[in-house]
C-alpha cells in the first residue's frame, strides 16, 4: 500500500507554513516601514539604509503625543481589566453556584450573550451622549467604564467555565467544617480559578489595549488611547508613514508581552468544558 503519510505531513506543514507567512508578513512589512525615511517608503525602495528617526520622532518629538497616549492606554487598560476581573467573577460564582435562581442566570447570560453580539459602533453614539450629560465625555473614566461593559460578557462565560470544573465536594466539605459562602469564595474557588483569572484579564487587557471605535469617540487629544493615536499620524494633507509605522510596531510590544505570558491559560480557559 501507498504510504500517505510522508506527503501528507509535507503538505500540511506547507500549509501550516503558509498560514504563519499570511500572518506575519503584514507585520514584517509594517517593520521595514518603520525603519526607512519618507523618502524610501514613498518610492518603494527594497534596497535601504535602516534608520531610528521614525522610533526617535514618535517617542521623542515635542509635537508627538505617543507617549502621554501609551500612558493612557495602561491605566484604561489595567483599570477596565481589574474591573472586569472583579465584578464578571462575582457574577460567575453567583451564576453557577447559586441555582434556585435559574430563571434569572438563564436570562441574564442570554443578555450577556446578545450584548457580546451587538458591534460596538451601535453603542459608541448613546454612550457618548450619555457621558456628556454627565460631564464624562473626553475622559479616561468614560472608556474604563465602557471597555469594562464590553469585555465583561466573555468574562463571565470564562469564569464559569472555571467555577464548573472545582470539583463540588471541595466547597461541600469546607462548608460542612463551618466555612461560610465568603470565605468558601476567597479561600478555595478564587485561588482554584486564578488560571481561568490570568486568561481572562490577559483577553480583557489585549482587547481593551487594541480598542478603537469606542475609545475614538469618547476620548480627547490629550485622553487618546494608542489605536487613535495611530490614526491621527493620518492627517488631512499628510499622511506620516514612517512615524505611523514605528508607532503601530511600539505598540504591539504589550500586547504580544501579555499573550506570551497568558498563552497557556487562554488556550486552556477557551477550551474548557469542550471535552467531558
Amino acid at each position: 500500500m501507498l504510504d500517505l503519510r510522508g506527503p501528507g505531513k509535507w503538505i500540511g506543514s506547507a500549509l501550516l507554513a503558509a498560514g504563519v507567512f499570511v500572518i506575519l508578513a503584514p507585520f514584517l512589512w509594517v517593520l521595514l516601514q518603520s525603519l526607512k525615511y519618507e523618502i524610501d517608503i514613498l518610492q518603494g525602495s527594497w534596497i535601504f539604509t535602516p534608520t531610528a528617526f521614525n522610533y526617535a520622532d514618535v517617542l521623542y518629538s515635542r509635537r508627538s503625543d505617543f507617549p502621554e497616549n501609551v500612558w493612557n492606554s495602561v491605566i484604561v487598560a489595567i483599570l477596565s481589566t481589574a474591573g472586569v476581573l472583579v465584578v464578571g467573577t462575582l457574577a460567575a460564582y453567583s451564576l453557577v453556584h447559586f441555582k434556585s435562581r435559574a430563571i434569572i442566570s438563564r436570562v441574564f447570560l442570554g443578555w450577556t450573550l446578545i450584548f457580546n453580539m451587538i458591534p460596538p459602533l451601535t453603542l459608541v453614539g448613546p454612550w457618548y451622549l450619555s457621558f456628556r450629560q454627565i460631564d464624562l465625555s473626553g475622559t479616561l473614566t468614560a472608556v474604563v467604564l465602557t471597555h469594562i461593559a464590553l469585555n465583561l460578557p466573555m468574562t463571565i462565560w470564562m469564569m464559569m467555565a472555571y467555577f464548573r470544573e472545582i470539583p463540588s465536594e471541595i466547597e461541600e466539605a469546607a462548608v460542612m467544617d463551618g466555612c461560610r459562602r465568603q470565605t468558601n469564595f476567597l479561600r478555595i474557588a478564587l485561588p482554584l480559578a486564578i488560571p481561568g483569572l490570568i486568561a481572562a484579564g490577559v483577553l480583557a487587557f489585549v482587547f481593551s489595549w487594541n480598542e478603537f471605535s469606542v475609545a475614538l469617540t469618547l476620548t480627547s487629544r490629550h485622553t487618546a488611547t494608542v489605536p487613535v493615536a495611530i490614526s491621527r499620524f493620518a492627517q488631512q494633507y499628510e499622511v506620516q508613514y514612517g512615524q505611523m509605522a514605528a508607532a503601530s510596531i511600539l505598540s504591539t510590544i504589550p500586547a504580544l508581552l501579555m499573550m506570551f505570558i497568558g498563552q497557556r491559560f487562554i488556550v486552556r480557559g477557551l477550551t474548557m468544558g469542550a471535552v467531558k
